[in-house]
C-alpha cells in the first residue's frame, strides 16, 4: 500500500490517502508538542515507538470486541487504518486525579477516583479543547444521542481492559483520551493510543512515564516510552 496525497497533518501525525478510498495511511512522526503547540521538539524514535505501542494496544482492544480503525502496521512509522468520519468529541476517563481535573476542582494529584470519571471535550485546538457535556454535543450537532451512548460504553470497556493490562505490567493507567469515528453507520475507535494521549505512572514509585515528562521538563521522554512498551510486551 503506497501513500497518496497528504490529507491531514496534525501536531505529531500525518494522514495520507491511498489507492483504496476506504483506507488511509497514518504516519507517526517524531514531532512532539505541548500546551497547544507552544512547546515543540523532535524526539528521535518517538514516531516509531508510538506507532508500535498503538498497534499493540489496538490489537488487544480488537481481541476484546472493541471496533478499532487499525488494519495493520505497515512499517516502523506507518499504519494502515480505515477511513472514518471523525466525531469532534474527545472522551476522557480518569482513574486518578491529574492535570486539568486538579486545576479545575482543586483535587490533589494522585487521588483515586472511584468510580472513574468520564468527561467530554470538544476537539478544537483554537478553543483549547474546551470541556463540554452531552447537551452541548446534541445541540450543536457534534454527535447524536446514540453515538454518545456508544462512545461512553466503548470508552469504559477500554478502561476495564487497559487498566487490567497496565496493572499487570506494573503501571497505573491514570487517565487517557479516545476519539471515535463513523464508517457505514458504525462507531470505531480512531486516532491512537500511546503515551502521548494518556498518563501512565509506575505503580510502585509513582514516576511519570508519559508525555508529562516532556510537558514538565522531566527528561528521558523516549526512554520512558520505551519502558512502557517493554513492560506491555510490545516488540520494539
Amino acid at each position: 500500500m503506497k501513500k497518496g496525497d497528504l490529507l491531514y497533518q496534525g501536531k505529531a501525525k500525518s494522514v495520507y490517502k491511498t489507492d483504496d478510498p476506504s483506507l488511509y495511511i497514518m504516519e507517526f512522526r517524531n514531532d512532539t508538542s505541548a500546551f497547544d503547540g507552544a512547546k515543540k521538539a523532535s524526539l528521535d524514535r518517538k514516531g516509531e515507538v508510538n506507532n508500535r505501542i498503538n498497534a499493540y494496544v489496538m490489537e488487544k482492544l480488537a481481541a476484546e470486541g472493541i471496533p478499532v480503525h487499525l488494519k495493520s502496521m505497515l512499517d516502523a512509522n506507518n499504519s494502515l487504518v480505515m477511513k472514518l468520519d471523525m466525531i469532534p468529541v474527545e472522551c476522557v476517563v480518569r482513574n486518578r486525579a491529574a492535570g486539568s481535573l486538579c486545576r479545575r476542582l482543586g483535587i490533589k494529584e494522585g487521588q483515586a477516583l472511584v468510580p472513574p470519571t468520564y468527561e467530554l471535550f470538544l476537539k478544537n485546538d483554537e478553543l483549547h479543547d474546551p470541556f463540554i457535556n452531552d447537551s452541548h454535543a446534541l445541540t450543536f450537532g457534534w454527535a447524536t444521542e446514540a453515538q454518545l451512548a456508544e462512545m461512553k460504553a466503548q470508552t469504559l470497556k477500554v478502561n476495564t481492559v487497559l487498566s487490567r493490562m497496565f496493572d499487570a505490567a506494573g503501571m497505573t493507567l491514570v487517565d487517557y483520551k479516545l476519539e471515535f469515528g463513523v464508517s457505514e453507520g458504525r462507531i470505531y475507535l480512531g486516532d491512537e493510543f500511546s503515551p502521548d494521549g494518556c498518563r501512565i505512572w509506575d505503580k510502585a514509585t509513582g514516576e511519570k512515564m508519559d508525555k508529562d515528562r516532556f510537558r514538565q521538563d522531566l527528561g528521558n521522554v523516549i526512554e520512558f516510552y520505551l519502558e512502557v512498551g517493554k513492560r506491555l510486551g510490545v516488540p520494539l
